[in-house]
């Protein structure tokens, strides 16, 4: 049951850091949905690096793990909000922003993983 608490707590709080960082993003730029973008990205970076820090040998709690994981990273990223906000470019043939908006999302996320995961290797070789 505390297992629940400590993921509803990271949900609590990854969706209101969802909520704020892309929409103060989203009021710098115009029509492209870069806070989404930035979100994606960096829940992914995140993800990565606490994934493969316990993969690398890091000693990281469940209860953190399942808070930070689960909770807070799966209702930070916005995968819904992505496939939604490319439906609205297509929708409003907006062609350019929407290949743009599809192949920077994957792209910069997969890197981000793998950037994530890089540095926990280097923090665990070096600790």
């Amino acid at each position: 049951m505390l297992r629940i608490l400590y993921i509803g707590i990271g949900g609590f709080l990854g969706s209101i850091a969802r909520y704020v960082i892309a929409k103060y993003i989203n009021n710098l730029v115009g029509n492209f949905p870069l806070g989404t973008l930035f979100v994606n990205v960096t829940g992914s970076f995140v993800l990565g690096f606490i994934i493969y820090s316990v993969a690398t040998g890091k000693n990281i709690s469940p209860e953190f793990r399942d808070f930070s994981t689960i909770g807070f990273i799966g209702a930070y990223t916005t995968m819904s909000t992505f496939a939604y906000e490319s439906f609205r470019l297509a929708e409003l043939s907006e062609v350019m922003f929407l290949i743009l908006n599809i192949v920077l999302n994957v792209v910069l996320c997969l890197l981000a993983v793998y950037f994530g995961k890089e540095l926990a290797v280097l923090l665990t070789n070096k600790g």
